[in-house]
């Protein structure tokens, strides 16, 4: 309200805003006067008590951080160990069936339902946490990772065979990993012959290749020194040495003409981290046997 607008109270001579007929504080900014219309006591009140709460939380609480810790509170209460006594609960409920797990070979646990399925959930929780960067959530890899889903395996599909592969790794730190290297061909073959040899492995899939080329490509592909000696005969792979079988369409690191041709001539070669080490052996059984149930997995008898 301006000037224009206020009378004063006789009385107090406090001005009174005469649109409203509320008293003001006497402040004015740039003509307009502040009214004076105090909180309502309910609101007050409440705002009190919530300064008088936030006080006996602090007392009784953690609240105030400070530079190597924080206030404990005089209760002495903590969601940090109320966690850490659930996880130690849990693990004592679970401690019969890890134990069993740790102490039985892979086989029993399969055949034993219940156990089997206390694994493959463990072993499930464990992948999660350490395998999808590469073969992602749903283990079904992605160009240059391995499917785990399918039954093509580089070193074997059994129980054990998965088990070997997880606990060592593949070209890995470890004195027992799994090794194999596929030599560059690009000093000993001319484009020529690598570009037949190509268009032979696209025909043992089943691929779109130049016919014309394959009965060179072949007879490269048979010389021991070159393809023969570790994919064996019409591209059925090797498990032993971790050689991939080309006679089907699951393409591992390769799939077109070009990226056959690139792998011939400067061979890309992953690796495994071991997680023997890393990893109890515990979990690596029970992601041995969570791997093995994605659909997969071999029977030992096959081997």
């Amino acid at each position: 309200m301006t000037d224009a607008g206020k009378t004063m109270n006789p009385e107090g001579g406090v001005e009174i805003d005469e649109v409203t007929g509320q008293p003001t504080t006497g402040h004015v900014w740039d003509g307009i006067r502040e009214l004076n219309r105090p909180l309502p006591r309910w609101w007050l009140w409440t705002f009190y008590a919530t300064i008088v709460f936030s006080l006996v939380w602090v007392v009784l609480y953690p609240a105030i951080p400070l530079l190597n810790g924080g206030t404990g509170g005089v209760l002495g209460y903590s969601t940090r160990q109320n966690v850490e006594n659930e996880i130690a609960l849990a693990r004592q409920a679970q401690a019969g069936r890890l134990d069993q797990i740790a102490n039985l070979p892979l086989e029993e646990i399969k055949a034993d339902a219940d156990l089997d399925r206390f694994a493959v959930s463990g072993g499930r929780s464990a992948f999660l946490v350490n395998c999808i960067p590469c073969h992602g959530t749903g283990a079904a890899g992605s160009k240059g990772y391995p499917n785990l889903n399918d039954d093509d395996w580089l070193w074997g599909g059994t129980l054990e065979d998965i088990y070997t592969s997880i606990a060592y790794g593949i070209r890995s730190d470890h004195p027992d990993t799994r090794y194999s290297e596929m030599p560059p061909f690009a000093d000993s073959l001319t484009k020529e012959q690598i570009v037949a040899v190509a268009n032979y492995v696209l025909s043992l899939a089943g691929h779109p290749h130049d016919a014309a080329l394959i009965e060179e490509g072949k007879t490269i592909y048979d010389d021991p020194a070159n393809c023969v000696s570790c994919h064996g005969p019409d591209g059925v792979g090797d498990r032993a040495t971790g050689a991939p079988k080309l006679s089907d369409a699951i393409a591992l690191k390769a799939g077109t003409l070009d990226e056959i041709v690139a792998q011939i001539e400067n061979p890309k070669h992953g690796v495994m981290p071991a997680w023997s080490g890393r990893l109890s052996d515990t979990v690596v059984k029970e992601l041995a046997l969570y791997v093995y149930s994605l659909g997969g997995g071999e029977a030992a008898a096959t081997q």
